[in-house]
C-alpha cells in the first residue's frame, strides 16, 4: 500500500511540476503588438521606400521566432549530419541568413512564387515543407521532398523552384515564372533570388533587360552575405551598390539580418510589382555564420572575430527575441519553451532521415515526366535500362 501511495504521489507531482512554466506564462498579460523602428532602406530611382517604423503582433513575433529558430536548428543538425558521414555530396547552410527567408515569405502570398540557388535549405522550409521532408533529402532518403534523389541543392515544394546549382542560372528561369504570371492573367509575383557571387554573371543582366522590356512582376533579390565563396565583394565587384545593378530597375537596399526590415521591404517591393510597373530590384545585407560549403571551414579568408562580432551584434534571432522581450510580446521563459520543442522537433527528423530507407535502383528513372505514359531511360551502358514512371 506504501509503495502505491508513493508512486501515485510521484506521478502527481510530476504532473504538477510539467505545466508549471505554461502556467506562468499563460496567466501573464501579454501586449497584442507593438510598434517598432526600422532601419530606413537606401532607395534606386524610387521617390519613396518601405515604411520606417512597423507593427509587430504577438502571434507574427512567436511565428517568426520559431521558423528562423528551426531553421537555425535544422541547419546545425545538418552540420552534424554531414560530418558523420550521413549526408553526402554538396551541402551549403544558411544560418545567420534566417531572416531573409523567413522575411521575405512574411512579405508575399503563398500563391506566389519563389526561386533560388543552391543555399536552399531555410527557404524549402518556410515554402511549407516539413524539416523531416528536408532532412531525409539531404541524406538521400525515400521520404525526403525529392524522393531522395536531388539532395541539397535540389528541393522543391508547391510554386517553390528549387535549388538551383547552376550559378546565376536560377535568374532567368525566375524571370519565366514572372512572364508566366503576367501570361496568365494572375495577381502573383516572383521573387528570384542569387547572390553576390552571382551578380557578376551576363545572364543576371540579360534578364533584367527583358523582365524591364516587358514589365514582368519580378523582384531580383541578391543575398550579399560579403563573400563570393571566398571572395569578398570588394575584391570581386568594381560596384557593390548590389542594388543599383538593375541601372533602369528600381532597387531597394535592405538589411537583410532585421526580420522586420525584410518583411516590410518585401511588401513594399510585392506591391510595386503587382501595380503593373514592373520588376524591382532588392539587395539584402546578410551574412553567412558557416563557410561557403561544408569544405569550406569558412576562417582562411575572414577572422573568428568578424564572425563573432556578427553573432554578437547582428544576429537576427536575438534581434527579434530582444524586441519581444522589451516591448512584453513575450517572455523568456516561453521563447526557452519554443527552443526545447524546436529542438525535439529537429531530433525526431533527425531519426527518421537516417532510419528511412534509400529509394531503390528500379526507381532512379521516375519523376521525369510529371504525367507521361511509362518509357524505358538508358542507363550507364545500352544494356542497362531502367522505367520511368511519371
Amino acid at each position: 500500500m506504501r509503495k502505491m501511495l508513493a508512486a501515485v504521489s510521484r506521478v502527481l507531482s510530476r504532473a504538477a511540476q510539467k505545466p508549471s512554466s505554461r502556467v506562468l506564462v499563460a496567466s501573464r498579460n501579454f501586449a497584442n503588438d507593438a510598434t517598432f523602428e526600422i532601419k530606413k532602406c537606401d532607395l534606386h530611382r524610387l521617390e519613396e521606400g518601405p515604411p520606417v517604423t512597423t507593427v509587430l503582433t504577438r502571434e507574427d513575433g512567436l511565428k517568426y521566432y520559431r521558423m528562423m529558430q528551426t531553421v537555425r536548428r535544422m541547419e546545425l543538425k545538418a552540420d552534424q549530419l554531414y560530418k558523420q558521414k550521413i549526408i553526402r555530396g554538396f551541402c551549403h547552410l544558411c544560418d545567420g541568413q534566417e531572416a531573409c527567408c523567413v522575411g521575405l515569405e512574411a512579405g508575399i502570398n503563398p500563391t506566389d512564387h519563389l526561386i533560388t540557388a543552391y543555399r536552399a535549405h531555410g527557404f524549402t522550409f518556410t515554402r511549407g515543407l516539413s524539416v523531416r521532408e528536408i532532412l531525409a533529402e539531404l541524406t538521400g532518403r525515400r521520404g525526403g521532398c525529392a524522393k531522395g534523389k536531388g539532395g541539397s541543392m535540389h528541393m522543391y515544394a508547391k510554386n517553390f523552384y528549387g535549388g538551383n546549382g547552376i550559378v546565376g542560372a536560377q535568374v532567368p528561369l525566375g524571370a519565366g515564372i514572372a512572364l508566366a504570371c503576367k501570361y496568365n492573367g494572375k495577381d502573383e509575383v516572383c521573387l528570384t533570388l542569387y547572390g553576390d557571387g552571382a551578380a557578376n554573371q551576363g545572364q543576371i543582366f540579360e534578364a533584367y533587360n527583358m523582365a524591364a522590356l516587358w514589365k514582368l512582376p519580378c523582384i531580383f533579390i541578391c543575398e550579399n552575405n560579403r563573400y563570393g565563396m571566398g571572395t569578398s565583394v570588394e575584391r570581386a565587384a568594381a560596384s557593390t551598390d548590389y542594388y543599383k545593378r538593375g541601372d533602369f530597375i528600381p532597387g531597394l537596399r535592405v538589411d537583410g539580418m532585421d526580420i522586420l526590415c525584410v518583411r516590410e521591404a518585401t511588401r513594399f517591393a510585392a506591391a510595386y510589382c503587382r501595380s503593373g510597373k514592373g520588376p524591382i530590384l532588392m539587395e539584402l545585407q546578410t551574412y553567412r555564420y558557416h563557410g561557403h560549403s561544408m569544405s569550406d571551414p569558412g576562417v582562411s579568408y575572414r577572422t573568428r572575430e568578424e564572425i563573432q562580432e556578427v553573432r554578437s551584434k547582428s544576429d537576427p534571432i536575438m534581434l527579434l527575441k530582444d524586441r519581444m522581450v522589451n516591448s512584453n510580446l513575450a517572455s523568456v521563459e516561453e521563447l526557452k519553451e519554443i527552443d526545447v520543442e524546436v529542438r525535439k522537433e529537429i531530433e525526431d527528423a533527425a531519426q527518421f532521415a537516417t532510419a528511412d530507407p534509400e529509394p531503390p535502383l528500379e526507381e532512379l528513372g521516375h519523376h521525369i515526366y510529371s504525367s507521361d505514359p511509362p518509357f524505358e531511360v538508358r542507363g550507364a551502358n545500352q544494356w542497362i535500362k531502367f522505367k520511368s514512371v511519371s
